[in-house]
């Protein structure tokens, strides 16, 4: 029941993480600007096209599972959607703060920033229990490397993570 849940109540997550990958490209957010380090704030992997098309995305299997799911609110799907692509972000601005090229790999933090931002932002709209936020760390951190190794071999990223 608990993973179910999960499942259900991640998945805007999982899906507006997913969507750069496909429909991403062009324009990066930071607009190739630099922050106060010198370093680039975000990198040219996170773009407007990616942030966008991963908040429709997210959004939209949000909806779905508001007609699918009695009692799920609808807006919920938004608010968790834009906390991953914000995660993520933040994730980026990590790694560029310690000097990690874009695309390179941080191990957990890559995992998890989307989640993290998910939850902060579904916080007061949802009532999340420390359960459910242990179950869905327990099983994104195995998806999220076995997507990424999938999307590396169909060819939809440059490296397998």
């Amino acid at each position: 029941m608990i993973l179910g849940e999960a499942i259900k109540f991640i998945f805007p997550a999982y899906c507006a993480n997913a969507a750069p990958v496909l429909f991403g490209g062009g324009t990066p957010i930071d607009m190739d600007r630099k922050f106060l380090d010198g370093k680039p704030i975000f990198g040219k992997n996170k773009t407007f096209k990616g942030f966008i098309s991963g908040l429709l995305v997210g959004t939209f299997a949000g909806f779905l599972e508001s007609i699918i799911f009695p009692g799920y609110q609808m807006s919920l799907g938004f608010f968790i959607s834009l906390g991953a692509l914000l995660g993520d972000l933040a994730g980026a601005f990590l790694k560029r703060r310690i000097g990690m090229a874009p695309g390179e790999m941080l191990p957990i933090i890559d995992q998890i920033d989307f989640i993290m931002g998910a939850i902060i932002l579904a916080f007061p709209f949802f009532e999340l229990t420390l359960e459910l936020v242990a179950v869905i760390f327990v099983i994104t951190i195995p998806l999220h490397v076995l997507t990424n190794f999938v999307a590396y071999r169909l060819g939809l990223k440059s490296k397998p993570w």
